[in-house]
């Protein structure tokens, strides 16, 4: 099918998704989790050839991304699971007024429509798309990567499966065919066909979407994450943090970028970071970090200068800038001028600094002692999410359930005229 009898085809679902109560959606989600899980072995199959293709094209740490284990289809069919047990955000009276007039105005939540969704090469996306868009009540078109393009065929085809033996359309979740910029482009332009446009992706993408799209754009994922260490840190802390925001898993946008050092403690921190990033990691086997230092950090430990762009790179990468400052005022006015406003951490024992950060870092996300990587949908209970948006109107931050309706006015009355 083409892209355009794919968008009027998830038009078609439209009704009956509209028109199905909590235990119809929830009954659904329950049978594409079951599908994902009985269906394990071809989704595992389209993955090995996905894989195979990519092997010599792509680092490890973006295989990474691609790959599908039993494990991570167990764990996308749980995801599935999750979303079925949270309440229905559909029909939810957000709030009502009663006028002078006798009116009754009660405003109430209704599904998006359709949500079209572009990303590259992370297959779990498929299902965690499909699964809220579905409980929010509204037809999803996934636009995947050509690197992930047969594993998400065969998780598309569990899903629907799965649709189907609940009494749900097939059409409510579906999958573009083409995936060159054609395809990309026709999504960004579906004007009266497609309601609400996510992309999901590096910044070549998202760049693309919010400059040439028409219809309703959601700006998601570049994460350019700091972790400021104050004077007042926890060594210690400081670092198991910086470890696991650095290299629990690099490819992901909520991995940190970007290390930040108050001056009174660099001379003493920064060895320690370096030994811990670099030579524990080797001498465990592990891809060491490769440390791109400012001018004042270069002065306490060995490392690759920093270029003019690296404070301004999502690396996705066993790569860390790091660089020192004066005061929680410096780190704040650095974040300010280098991050995406996705997540920023700051690790210190003194409440007013926490306090001053939190309350200058203007990003979707702000932590105190906590690792970035928490900034993701399951972790914040959403069961998992549809991105991470990165603006202020109208979604910030992991967009669950709620973020996937609209409102509408319902006005009640016995007759009044104005």
């Amino acid at each position: 099918m083409t892209t355009q009898e794919i968008l009027k085809a998830a038009r078609t679902a439209r009704p009956a998704l509209q028109r199905a109560n909590t235990e119809q959606k929830n009954a659904a989600l329950l049978a594409m989790a079951d599908r994902l899980w009985a269906d394990r072995a071809a989704i595992l199959a389209a993955n090995a050839q996905d894989m195979e293709a990519a092997r010599g094209r792509t680092g490890d740490v973006m295989l990474d991304r691609l790959a599908l284990t039993e494990d991570r289809v167990a764990a996308m069919a749980e995801g599935v699971r999750q979303v079925a047990a949270l309440p229905d955000p559909v029909g939810r009276v957000l709030r009502t007024v009663e006028r002078p007039s006798g009116i009754t105005i009660r405003k109430i939540s209704i599904p998006m429509g359709v949500v079209a969704i572009i990303y590259e090469s992370r297959p779990n996306v498929t299902s965690d798309a499909a699964a809220l868009a579905l409980k929010s009540g509204s037809a999803c078109v996934l636009r995947g990567g050509k690197e992930a393009f047969r594993s998400a065929g065969a998780i598309v085809e569990a899903l629907r499966e799965g649709l189907a033996r609940a009494g749900l359309p097939r059409e409510a979740v579906n999958l573009i065919q083409d995936t060159t910029r054609q395809s990309a482009g026709e999504l960004m332009t579906a004007v009266g066909l497609v309601d609400l446009l996510i992309p999901r992706g590096g910044a070549g993408l998202i760049r693309s979407c919010v400059e040439n799209a028409l219809v309703p754009c959601i700006q998601t994922g570049t994460g350019i994450c700091h972790v400021y260490v104050d004077k007042d840190a926890d060594p210690d802390m400081a670092l198991d943090i910086i470890d696991n925001a650095k290299t629990s898993r690099p490819s992901v946008c909520n991995a940190e970028e970007v290390c930040l050092v108050h001056r009174d403690i660099a001379d003493k921190f920064l060895p320690q970071l370096k030994k811990r990033l670099t030579e524990d990691r080797a001498a465990r086997g592990l891809p060491p970090v490769e440390l791109r230092l400012d001018r004042c950090a270069a002065t306490w430990i060995e490392g690759i200068p920093a270029g003019e762009t690296d404070f301004d790179t999502e690396f996705l990468d066993y790569i860390l800038a790091v660089g020192v400052v004066d005061s929680v005022e410096a780190a704040a006015a650095h974040i300010s001028a280098h991050s995406t406003g996705h997540s920023d951490c700051i690790v210190t024992a003194n409440s007013q600094t926490a306090e001053a950060f939190i309350a200058l870092v203007d990003s979707a996300a702000v932590y105190w002692n906590v690792s970035t990587r928490f900034t993701d949908g399951g972790e914040f209970g959403l069961g998992c999410e549809m991105g991470i948006s990165t603006q202020k109107l109208h979604a910030r931050g992991p967009m669950g359930l709620e973020e996937l309706c609209s409102y509408k006015y319902v006005v009640t009355g016995n007759g009044q005229i104005r």
